[in-house]
């Protein structure tokens, strides 16, 4: 098994709460991580029907053998426990409960309610980039980590990306799609999902999807809420500040892993991606992804966000950190040339952004100082930024 960065932050919140809830996307390694660190606690998947019904109906007698603590999984399909978790830590100080799911927003409602003050949280998403590097697995060339992604079975199970991703979006669109919202046409929201796919890196444009997809506003609105809650997306919100209000205002969406997105848009191979016409946002969904990634899997809440004004010059990602403001551009090209670096030059002279935050990431193998920063290949780029 790959280790997992999340660890340390795992074992940190151990010290302070006497429940642990970790989220993040299905087929990301939550259980086999949970299970590797806690052997000794009774595992129970409450997908499982005849479990989920005595937790439903029973609860009590579901947690009464529980005389250390369990890992309980897919615990939002119960959200009843909750209570019952909550009155049984208050009793026994001993008791360790580590609550595991792939859906956010319904679970984190109930947990906040529940069992404020006693559950520590955090997410597991698939693999990073600093995961993967000192392992078998390390991805030398650019293409071939966008394609594939980071999703656990791909590489520790070997299986192959049409197969994982074929069953990935079944199961999805049959559990998570069904549980979260009451999607009547399937085939739609799999169309949806692919529309989204197209359009990664852009700004949110609700009315166009609704247009080509014949429905409502509100109904798209509500679908990307699906896609957030299952860890899915991710928003990046423009950059506020009172330097220049002729911004942008509307977010930009990625996905948490390319290799979905490349199944998605039916790319096929690797080599099919240098000349597809998206490259070049694929490329940035990729590195904003595993920075996001690197970060979460530390325990911390990514401060991310993107800089557009109306005339077309932007930032792809500044990163808010230790009182820092780190600029980001990013490029799919292997060959540095001076247009490459307008938008951090326009960044630079509105907000007075040093060199040293500056950097330029792109698909080619030389580090260089410039006037404008530092230019980055992308292999560093995501160990060091």
């Amino acid at each position: 098994m790959i280790a997992r960065e999340i660890t340390g932050a795992i074992r940190e919140l151990e010290r302070y709460y006497p429940i642990i809830y970790l989220g993040g996307p299905r087929q990301a390694g939550k259980t086999t991580l949970l299970k590797s660190l806690y052997p000794n606690l009774p595992y129970s998947n409450l997908e499982d029907p005849e479990l989920r019904l005595l937790a439903e109906q029973d609860p009590r007698r579901f947690l009464k053998d529980f005389t250390k603590g369990a890992v309980l999984d897919e615990v939002q399909r119960v959200p009843a426990l909750f209570s019952y978790l909550q009155v049984m830590v208050d009793a026994d100080k001993q008791l360790k409960f580590i609550l595991s799911g792939s859906q956010n927003f319904l679970l984190m409602e109930n947990i906040t309610q529940s069992l404020a003050g006693r559950v520590g949280i955090l997410n597991l998403l698939p693999f990073s980039y600093s995961e993967m590097k000192d392992t078998a697995f390390n991805h030398q060339v650019l293409e071939n980590f966008v394609w594939q992604g980071g999703y656990p079975g791909l590489y520790e199970k070997k299986i192959p990306p049409s197969i994982f991703f074929n069953n990935y979006i079944q199961t999805y669109l049959e559990r998570d799609v069904r549980l979260l919202k009451n999607v009547g046409d399937l085939t739609l929201f799999n169309r949806f999902l692919r529309l989204c796919a197209g359009r990664i890196g852009q700004p949110l444009n609700l009315s166009s999807l609704a247009t080509d997809l014949g429905l409502s506003v509100n109904t798209v609105k509500s679908w990307f809420s699906v896609l957030e809650a299952s860890y899915i997306i991710f928003y990046l919100q423009p950059f506020h500040n009172n330097f220049n209000k002729r911004i942008i205002k509307t977010p930009k969406f990625y996905f948490f892993d390319t290799g979905l997105v490349c199944h998605l848009l039916g790319i096929e191979s690797p080599a099919q991606l240098e000349t597809y016409p998206t490259f070049g946002n694929i490329v940035e969904n990729a590195i904003v992804a595993d920075l996001f990634k690197k970060r979460a899997h530390l325990g911390k809440r990514p401060a991310f966000w993107f800089w557009q004004d109306q005339h077309g010059n932007e930032v792809d990602l500044l990163i808010e950190e230790a009182g820092e403001l780190k600029a980001i551009e990013i490029k799919s090209s292997q060959t540095f040339n001076s247009r490459l670096v307008s938008g951090l030059s326009k960044w630079a002279q509105i907000s007075g952004s040093p060199p040293k935050q500056n950097f330029l990431v792109y698909a080619g193998t030389q580090e260089q100082t410039l006037e404008q920063g530092t230019l980055m290949p992308w292999r560093k780029a995501l160990v060091d930024l």
